[in-house]
């Protein structure tokens, strides 16, 4: 599958026309349009259209992989357990332009917000090479500070962190415009050493082709692929910059990228992923739950997993289990913090609640909850950087659990809702 092939076919895409500019207008347009997805045909100042709000549902995903919406979590984890190699072929798409004097202006990178720090990539999955570790996947937003240069955000103690603290110089891709399957694949948290890309070949066929200038492998159907040289050592103000949480991140020193090629498609467009969006959110939350998942079914039968969007698709997990024990939900909140270690708060429901309707969960915090019996607090845990409620420094925060799970011992009736007769409303009202 390649983004303008699956684009094109969308029922709801809107199509503009009118000219517009990279600065503030696209991302401005973007949001008043969320979740449809849209493109820009004519910009004032590149020669590149734009494509936004493409992955914005669960629906859309699974359409794009070729999957019911509730095959999703089955299908992701199946492919972390069995990934496959992907093929590597000599002529790709992805290098039908090569520009070797590379020129970041001509992109049309997004400038999002007026208190931005600056044009930032979003929707860029970068690979990293290691002569050990192989390659890995990653998302890292990156700020334009010259034409052909970037500051990198680098989160501490993820895997390319360790790459560049190992190195001091890392070679890396940076892909836009890419595959669902590779978006997600770069999202999932795997031990070191476990190639993404393998993951996403798992999910959908990838091929690959190696890039020009760096010793990296990248997908051969990208719309565009940014090559250059990361330095651990060499560091630049990076933000402000809007993140998952909708909340303005702070300014930080982060390494420079030196950019050594552009390559890209004959007919390129540019994916614009909006900062704190539906489609940030769904891709960064989804896939972990395979990933929690995995570590509640360790301990309790889990059924399902749900990142919220409400808990900024991040922050806060709804975790379904079919309950055998009093622990169980206690368990069951344990398990779904060591799966995904930046989750502020859990939610654990029996399996009556449905986990993506936000009504019935809280139903089950009304009538199910005690807190002196069902509310596990866990102090001064390392969390997320982007809970701007949460140490500066150091990411320690408070993690809270709920067991909103019916007791063992009591009569399951009185906590269940009791339904009306069925009937066919048809029979009485006629409708227009």
């Amino acid at each position: 599958m390649n983004i303008p092939n699956y684009l094109f076919k969308l029922p709801q895409l809107v199509e503009i026309q009118t000219v517009v500019s990279k600065n503030f207008e696209i991302a401005a347009i973007l949001k008043k349009l969320e979740p449809r997805p849209a493109i820009f045909e004519q910009l004032f100042d590149s020669q590149f259209p734009v494509a936004g709000n493409l992955f914005c549902t669960k629906e859309a995903i699974a359409h794009s992989l070729g999957v019911n919406n509730s095959q999703l979590l089955t299908h992701l984890s199946s492919a972390i357990d069995q990934h496959s190699i992907c093929p590597i072929i000599e002529r790709a798409a992805c290098q039908q332009i090569i520009q070797e004097k590379p020129n970041l202006d001509q992109l049309p990178i997004l400038r999002h917000f007026p208190t931005d720090g600056g044009a930032y990539i979003t929707s860029g999955v970068m690979i990293a090479h290691h002569p050990v570790f192989g390659l890995n996947l990653d998302f890292h937003r990156a700020m334009q500070i010259s034409e052909n240069r970037l500051a990198i955000r680098v989160v501490r103690g993820r895997h390319f962190d360790t790459f560049l603290n190992q190195m001091g110089v890392v070679e890396v891709a940076i892909c836009i415009g890419v595959p669902p399957a590779i978006l997600l694949a770069a999202a999932t948290s795997v031990e070191l050493g476990i190639n993404e890309l393998d993951i996403a070949n798992a999910l959908q066929p990838v091929s690959l082709t190696r890039a020009k200038t760096v010793d990296v492998l990248v997908p051969a159907n990208a719309q565009f692929v940014i090559e250059g040289k990361i330095y651990r050592d060499q560091l630049s103000p990076e933000g402000p910059f809007v993140d998952l949480t909708e909340t303005q991140d702070i300014i930080r020193h982060q390494p420079v990228m030196e950019v050594t090629a552009i390559t890209h498609t004959e007919n390129a467009i540019w994916h614009a992923l909006l900062p704190g969006g539906f489609e940030h959110k769904l891709l960064m939350g989804m896939p972990r739950e395979p990933t929690i998942f995995r570590s509640v079914n360790q301990v309790v039968k889990c059924l399902d997993v749900h990142v919220n969007p409400g808990g900024c698709s991040w922050l806060h997990v709804i975790v379904q289990i079919d309950k055998q024990t009093e622990q169980d939900g206690k368990k069951a909140i344990q398990a779904t913090f060591a799966g995904h270690r930046s989750c502020k708060h859990v939610f654990v429901v029996d399996k009556d609640i449905d986990i993506y309707n936000p009504l019935e969960v809280e139903w089950a915090l009304a009538t199910r909850f005690q807190g002196d019996r069902d509310l596990v607090i866990l102090n001064k845990e390392t969390g997320s950087s982007l809970d701007p409620s949460a140490d500066e420094e150091t990411a320690s925060t408070t993690k809270i659990g709920f067991d909103l799970t019916i007791p063992i011992d009591k009569n399951r009736k009185l906590f269940q809702k009791v339904s009306y007769t069925e009937l066919d409303l048809e029979q009485y009202i006629q409708f227009q």
